[in-house]
């Protein structure tokens, strides 16, 4: 792999990234699983332990309903490596908004996405997301904790 061919395929990467991020701030669940393979397998905060296809659809269309107005998502410390048809990325995003409850979310998760090139088309086809725990006995989320 050329150095033009790894520069070009990290520019499509992030502008998937940069994609995803837009359809996830405007609740477009469409725009956002146009982003995945069909068999999508994610480690996501929800239960259960893992989401796949069509059950990860679901879950972002409810998360999506919980949310007021648009969602609030900075991605930090992106880093992208790229093979000749895999890929992957980690960054720490920063989530925010307001819940229908009236309930302010502002947390920093972790995240870490596979990628396959499919049809010449950089797609995520894992995705890992997840904040640390207070190993002190509590084990209560660490959802306080910033970059």
């Amino acid at each position: 792999m050329t150095t033009a061919e790894k520069t070009k395929d990290e520019a499509e990467i992030r502008e998937c990234i940069q994609g995803w991020a837009k359809a996830l701030r405007v609740k477009d669940v469409d725009g956002l699983m146009s982003h995945y393979t069909p068999d999508i397998l994610a480690f996501d905060l929800a239960p259960p332990l893992q989401h796949a296809g069509a059950a990860y659809r679901k879950g972002f269309e409810e998360w999506f309903r919980s949310f007021r107005g648009p969602i609030g998502i900075e991605i930090r410390d992106l880093d992208i490596t790229a093979g000749e048809d895999v890929a992957f990325t980690h960054s720490l995003n920063h989530i925010s908004g307001v819940r229908t409850s009236g309930e302010e979310t502002d947390v920093w998760v972790r995240v870490t996405v596979c990628f396959r090139k499919v049809g010449g088309k950089w797609l995520a086809s894992h995705e890992h997301v997840s904040v640390p725990f207070y190993m002190d006995g509590s084990d209560k989320a660490a959802v306080d904790l910033r970059p």
